[in-house]
């Protein structure tokens, strides 16, 4: 099966050999206009790559005594990601681990190690917020970087809620996540804050593409406000942090 999907603002052409790849994908087809530009590259999968994701699996799991048994269809689809994840450094973008929103036209992301709440915090705002905010992606977002401004992307990889949007959106800020009892965000800077959003970037296996990566998070980080929350999870938490992210006041 071989579609044309539109991703991160590239024509990517995606061969599997499962379905379940172009269900998820489905809303990010190429249209007829975007196909008059070119495929930028070519993802195909295989019977390796599918065991590959499920030995990966199976090590991350290798504690548990129950351990979960993802179908080969599952497993295609983590392996098109990696494929596709592996090449976008080559396009000044990357894929980046948060809960990605949009407020007044302006891209916001919380990230965290996984279980914190970042996406929990991105519901919050929700709450808050009501329509006046849109999610653009919920777990994965793509990140571009073009002369200086960064750019979030909506990606069908959008976490176990399936929240999120195909839209572009100029990054204004990013915040790191962490567990408090009172609700307190500060302004950090790019040293401080760097080492963490490099864990949560997806780092190529090819050193070229790594360095690329790195290169990317320098920009990314250089072009937003950066903030560190501490938290709880209640309604306060969204109001802290969205007056001082965005400067206004909760109406």
């Amino acid at each position: 099966m071989q579609a044309v999907y539109r991703l991160c603002g590239l024509n990517i052409a995606v061969s599997t050999v499962w379905e379940n790849t172009h269900m998820l994908m489905r809303d990010y087809l190429s249209t007829a206009e975007e196909l008059e530009e070119g495929i930028e590259f070519f993802v195909a999968t295989s019977a390796e790559d599918i065991d590959f994701e499920r030995k990966r699996s199976d090590e991350s799991h290798a504690s548990e005594d129950a351990p979960p048994s993802y179908t080969d269809g599952y497993l295609e689809e983590l392996a098109v990601l990696r494929k596709i994840s592996e090449k976008l450094p080559a396009y000044d973008s990357f894929l980046f681990h948060g809960s990605s929103l949009c407020y007044d036209g302006k891209a916001y992301i919380f990230t965290a190690r996984s279980g914190v709440g970042k996406s929990t915090h991105a519901s919050l705002w929700r709450k808050l917020l009501g329509e006046r905010v849109t999610m653009i992606n919920d777990d994965k977002p793509f990140i571009s970087v073009n002369n200086g401004v960064s750019y979030v992307h909506g990606n069908p990889y959008n976490g176990k809620h399936r929240l999120g949007n195909n839209i572009t959106v100029p990054l204004s800020a990013v915040c790191l996540i962490k567990r408090g009892c009172e609700n307190r965000i500060r302004k950090v800077s790019l040293s401080e804050a760097f080492p963490a959003l490099m864990l949560q970037a997806y780092r190529p296996a090819d050193p070229v593409m790594l360095a690329k990566t790195l290169e990317l998070l320098d920009a990314f980080t250089a072009s937003c406000g950066l903030y560190e929350l501490e938290c709880n999870m209640d309604i306060e938490a969204a109001r802290v942090s969205f007056e001082k992210m965005t400067g206004e006041v909760v109406s």
